[in-house]
Parts: structure tokens; sequence; C-alpha cells
């Protein structure tokens, strides 16, 4: 079956739709997501958006806790735009009657997370943020978008010029071509690759491995965000118990209910995320458990029906004050190279949100700046393809033979333990060299067949392009900055400052500068 439009999304979290919601308005939008809108990390997100909307703020504030958070791995304009546009933008939307959460005077009340200097995190629906603002742009999708459901995008058609037209997939109505005049990339991150995540299962890094195996420039893969408090349940991770948790009051502690942040952090247990969970993996690799000691919190199940659903559901009394936490992996800082328009490596190939890597979120996420994102650089990208137009005329797509035969691969449950293992939140060179030597080379899973699998064979697949690009970075990358901790060497290193790894073509190269800019294009656009 072919569908013909003017834009194809692969994705439905709120970058996709912040998208849609405006190109819509004026051309014909199709979605495409591997399973259904309400299962996306935008739609579980707990936390809120970051803004700033108190006088006693500032944009530039934020913009310097992003810098500090991210331990200046930075694209700083980019960073200046997220805040400036993004303050705007969600201004906007108050204006428009966002429904969040407010103080008896009307004010928006304001939480704080994590390495924030300023309470200045707006939330909707107490720990329900995500949800009442997905539910949102839902309503307001023009008639012009129409979403495909349980529908995995598995390949990139790329034409005679070497532009993105549109996508194969693979669903209950079998395999679908779509032809597009732009293709954006939406489809969230990779923190299923591990056993231990705050994800849906279905996080498996599609999007990164299209691109990937499309030629587009990929980056910053040795940056996992890992999160310190998914509730921990009878050895398994059963969901996130969110940073708002502690900006109202909470605090980690041992059993005996003893402050484990006192001394590590000036912010305590408002410390940075790879601080906090590196403080956490300590405290549990020598036999400890952790909690989060929620008994000076008041009302807590008004506050965050979410997390006291989640802990009933999974048998936990929070009555008594404490919650079980482990860190376990949550986002990907890396992925798509894409300037702040989302335009990346590939001409009429888009990123955005997760999946992309714009420079903004630096070696480790500032809090609550992944919605921010979202709405956007979702935003900004639909405003220049608008203004770009559809004027693609070369639907003559260059199918590529592939006749490498699958290699073998580790099962999806040997590839999360390994992750954990080996790319876990404290890395030592030996465990990911010898996990490196257990994956097939990316060259090879470049040039595989994949026509004939199956969605679960293409995620497992998939899981190993992506697996590989994180390994390989982070062997390159000997120093420790942000989330990236090797345990060979624990300080960060000058001649690492402002160097990104490049993949791309299946080569990897070090470079001083994420982007590589083409002069003689009228519109810039990032070439590497």
């Amino acid at each position: 079956m072919n569908v013909k439009t003017d834009i194809l999304i692969i994705g439905s979290g709120i970058a996709a739709l912040q998208a849609a919601r405006l190109l819509g308005q004026q051309l014909q939008v199709q979605i495409v997501t591997k399973t259904s809108v309400d299962i996306s990390s935008s739609y579980r997100a707990q936390g809120g958006i970051a803004t700033v909307t108190n006088p006693e703020d500032k944009t530039t504030y934020h913009i310097a806790d992003t810098l500090t958070a991210g331990e200046y791995h930075h694209e700083k304009k980019h960073v200046e735009a997220l805040i400036n546009d993004g303050t705007k933008i969600i201004q906007q939307f108050l204006r428009d009657g966002l429904p969040i959460d407010r103080e008896a005077s009307g004010e928006p009340a304001l939480g704080l997370e994590g390495a924030h200097s300023h309470h200045r995190i707006l939330h909707a629906g107490g720990d329900r943020t995500g949800q009442v603002f997905i539910d949102y742009l839902l309503k307001q999708l023009p008639s012009n978008v129409t979403i495909n459901c349980y529908e995995m995008a598995y390949e990139l058609l790329i034409n005679t010029d070497g532009a993105c037209i549109g996508v194969l997939t693979q669903g209950k109505h079998g395999i679908k071509r779509y032809f597009a005049h732009h293709v954006i990339l939406a489809s969230g991150g990779a923190g299923a690759l591990y056993a231990c995540s705050s994800n849906y299962a279905t996080n498996t890094g599609d999007g990164i491995a299209l691109a990937f195996r499309a030629g587009a420039a990929i980056s910053d893969m040795e940056f996992m965000q890992f999160h310190p408090s998914l509730l921990w349940c009878n050895g398994e991770a059963k969901g996130l118990v969110s940073e708002a948790v502690r900006g109202a009051g909470g605090i980690f502690v041992d059993a005996q209910r003893q402050a484990i942040m006192k001394g590590v952090h000036p912010q305590l247990d408002l410390a940075p995320r790879h601080v906090t969970a590196h403080t956490l993996f300590k405290k549990r690799d020598i036999g400890q458990e952790t909690f989060i000691d929620i008994s000076a919190i008041q009302h807590f199940e008004d506050k965050f029906p979410t997390i006291a659903k989640l802990c009933a559901d999974n048998g936990i009394d929070i009555q008594n004050g404490l919650i079980p936490v482990a860190p376990g992996s949550h986002f990907l800082m890396g992925g798509i190279i894409a300037d702040d328009m989302g335009r990346t490596s590939i001409p009429n190939l888009y990123a955005v949100g997760e999946v992309a890597c714009t420079g903004v979120h630096g070696a480790n996420r500032l809090a609550s700046n992944s919605l921010l994102e979202g709405i956007t650089f979702g935003q900004k990208m639909a405003h220049g393809i608008l203004q770009t137009g559809c004027k693609q005329n070369n639907f003559t797509v260059v199918y590529k033979v592939y006749k490498q035969p699958m290699p073998s691969l580790l099962t999806k449950e040997e590839l999360q333990q390994t992750m954990m293992h080996a790319l876990g939140i404290v890395r030592n060179p030996n465990n990911m060299q010898q996990f490196a030597n257990q994956l097939p080379s990316l060259q090879s899973l470049q040039q595989v067949d994949i026509s004939g699998l199956k969605q679960q064979g293409l995620e497992l697949y998939m899981m190993h392009i992506v697996a590989s690009l994180m390994v390989y970075a982070a062997l390159t990358r000997t120093e420790t900055r942000g989330a990236h901790i090797r345990s060979d060497k624990p300080n960060s290193e000058i001649l690492w400052a402002q160097r990104w790894i490049i993949f791309e073509h299946g080569q990897m190269k070090v470079r001083n500068t994420l982007y590589e800019y083409h002069q003689t294009r009228r519109n810039a656009q990032a070439i590497l």
C-alpha cells in the first residue's frame, strides 16, 4: 500500500503532536506510531515543564542552570533558543488555556527540581503533566492530521538526489510505503535497551537506528541519563517516582532513615541527576537499600496521585513514609544531529525531541527541560517547514541491495542485562570492550537485509545498532563528564571539552564542533 502526504511524522509524543498541530493547519500530515498515543515518554511524564513565569526568575538563570547541569557540553545558541523561545511559547499556551496547577491566588504553582536555582516547574494534574499536555494537543489537531497506530517504521526511503522522501512501515495492514515532502523523526529515546528503565518497553531507539542506517549523522550516544528514583519492588523497576517529590520535601535515605545526600553536594537531594543517581548506585552496590522519605510531605496522595497509585498497585504502603527506589535509564541526551529547526544531515529529514541531538542537554539534561524541548523545537521546526513549502518533485527511490545475512545477535534479555553491566551508571573499560566484542560490527549491521523481519526481530536488530553506537562512543570518551562516568577516568579532561563523537555512514570521528555548515546553501543546514 502506498500513501502520499505532505508531512510524515514518526512518533506521537509531545514534539510530534506540537508539530502536527501547526503543520496540519495548512498541510496534509500523516503520523505513524509504533503503539498508541498514550504509550510514549511524553504521555508518561510525571514531571513538569521548566519555564520562567516568576518575576523573580530570569531566562538567563534558566540558561545558566541548563549549562551547569550539562557540564557545558552544549551548543549554547540552541540552549538560548530553547529557553528564550520556549518561555514565549509556553506563555502563549497559558494564555490559550493550558490547564496547569495553580495556587489559590490563581498564579501558577511552581515546583523545584534538581539543579534548578529557582522554583520554575509548571505541573498539571499533580504528577500527570505529560498526559494533560498530550490530551490538550490531541484536541487541537486539525482534520488534516491522520494518526496511524501500531505501525513500525523500519526503513527510510532516499531518492536519487540523496533526500529523504518517505519510509517503509510494518503493521496490521502489512507493509506500507509512505511518501512525503518532509519526513520527521520524533520517535523518542532508547531507555528500553536497559533492564532497569523508566521507559516503556517500546523505546528501543528505532529512530536513531533508522537514521544511522540511512547515513545520517549521530552524536552524544555515550550520554544516557539515569534517573535516581525508580520505584523498586521485588527486584524490578515498576515506574518513576518524580523528582518533584524531592522538590516538595522528600529526601533520599537508607533503611535506617539516614540522609544519603548529606555532604555529597550543596544541593543535596536536588543535585543534578548524574550526582544523585551515582550516589544511590554506590549505596546499592555495597548492598544497602535506598528510599525516598516522604514523611515531610502533607497530603501526598493529593499532590502525587499517579505515584500514590503506582505504590498501591505494587503493595507499597506509603503511610510509613518510605518509598523504595533505585536508579534506572531515563533519557538519552544523544541522537540524530539536528539544529533547532529539526534539520539533519539528510535533506528533508528532520529529528525532534529525544531522538534528536541538538546540543541543548549537554552531558546531563536539566530536569523538566525535555517537554520544553519538544514544544519549542516542534514549533520552530513546523514554522521552518511551512516557510520552505512542499517542493519535492523527485520521488524516485534508490533501493539499496542489502545481501548481508543477519549476524548472531544477543537475546533481548541478554542485551538489556549487559547494557546495565557494561554501560550503566559507572563504566569500566574492560566491561565495555568485552561488550563491544560481543556485538556485530556497525558496518555489518548497516548492510543487513531486514526485509523479512517482523516487529520483534526489527526491534532487536535496531537495539543492537544503538547499543553499538553507545558502547563505541563510551569507549572513545576517556573521561568522566556528566552522565558518562568511567571508573578508570574519574575526572573530566580539558582535552575532551567541547568535543563530539560523531557517527556517519558507518564511520566514527571526533570533532571540535557538533555542526559543520555548507556556506553555499541559502539556508545553512548541518552537513557533516
